[in-house]
């Protein structure tokens, strides 16, 4: 099973870390890298524009410049209603309960972890993904 993930995170060495982890766990996987919920709106765009399918999986930082995590999750939600969405993780370098707590209540993503992302809980992603294309 060949799987895109996405990593949405305007730092670099997190970006560099969570990129490495995936490579480690899941050698045969495409990897999409945006600094900014921007460039992730627009690759989602073009990605759509050449009748490609949008990534499997994908990990969303909350706090970066210009849109934040939760503008990009509304704006992806609002544009790309018609198409399956990416399982969303959230990224996050702070422990914030308010924010787990609007993503326990956001239907659309699948979990929270703290940066950086661990092989573990990459393992976990990747069995609840397994088991769910079982399916």
């Amino acid at each position: 099973m060949r799987l895109t993930f996405c990593i949405i995170d305007d730092d670099l060495v997190s970006q560099f870390a969570t990129r490495y982890c995936i490579q480690q766990t899941e050698k045969s996987s495409d990897i999409i890298t945006c600094s900014s919920g921007e460039e992730g709106l627009s690759i989602f765009l073009e990605l759509l524009e050449n009748d490609k399918e949008l990534p499997d999986i994908l990990f969303l930082d909350l706090v970066m410049e210009g849109m934040d995590g939760w503008t990009f999750v509304e704006n992806m939600q609002n544009l790309f209603r018609e198409r399956r969405l990416p399982k969303v993780y959230i990224l996050s370098a702070f422990t914030n309960s308010k924010d787990r707590e609007i993503a326990k209540a956001n239907q659309l993503i699948s979990g929270y972890v703290d940066k950086p992302l661990s092989r573990n809980f990459l393992d976990k992603v990747l069995k609840e993904e397994a088991k769910q294309r079982t399916h």
